[in-house]
């Protein structure tokens, strides 16, 4: 018990910390088009991130998957790009960007994965069984993400219904800052 505690409150930190910067970046960029009333979608939406995330990192920490940490750190912000920028161009067609978010999220959540794998790698013993490092770790790294999911979705509603924020302008004025800071993050990392 104390194993999966140890991970969980890791995979917590992962998503919770500041120095998740990137990881909180795509979050918000993955759900900046939905409002309060959409939260089981969202929540589906984050789930299938974590579900990525885990099948990389268990692939990783079996060997059976590597990658560059160069080409991952890289790839992590590339992905936030282009969701914000998805939300950009999209913002007027909230039923097509819903159809393919959930294979987005999905597919994304396979890349980010490999961003904590060498660190796995190294913490789980080959003589240790992954099943309970890897399911406390993306316990604590979904509690985490709905923790944050409903931060945001809070902010949000009180910024839609109390300051009557136009939601086209919430999506543009969140997806552009969100491109921005992960371009720049993408060109700090390009690894050629």
């Amino acid at each position: 018990m104390q194993d999966f505690l140890f991970y969980l409150n890791l995979g917590w930190e992962h998503i919770i910390s500041l120095d998740a910067l990137d990881h909180q970046l795509f979050v918000l960029a993955l759900i900046a088009v939905y409002s309060f009333s959409d939260w089981k979608k969202i929540l589906v939406l984050v789930t299938a991130f974590t579900i990525g995330h885990s099948v990389t990192l268990a692939l990783s920490i079996l060997d059976i998957v590597r990658v560059s940490s160069d080409w991952v750190e890289f790839l992590i912000p590339l992905t936030i790009v282009i969701t914000a920028f998805g939300n950009i161009v999209m913002k007027n067609k909230k039923q097509s960007q819903n159809k393919i978010a959930y294979y987005l999220a999905l597919f994304f959540g396979l890349i980010h994965g490999m961003g904590f794998a060498n660190t796995a790698r190294v913490m789980i013993s080959k003589s240790q069984s992954i099943a309970v490092p890897l399911l406390g770790f993306n316990i604590g790294l979904e509690l985490g993400q709905i923790v944050i999911v409903f931060a945001i979705l809070i902010l949000l509603f009180i910024l839609l219904n109390i300051f009557k924020v136009n939601k086209k302008d919430w999506i543009l004025f969140v997806s552009s800052g969100v491109f921005a800071l992960s371009l720049k993050m993408t060109l700090e990392r390009i690894p050629f």
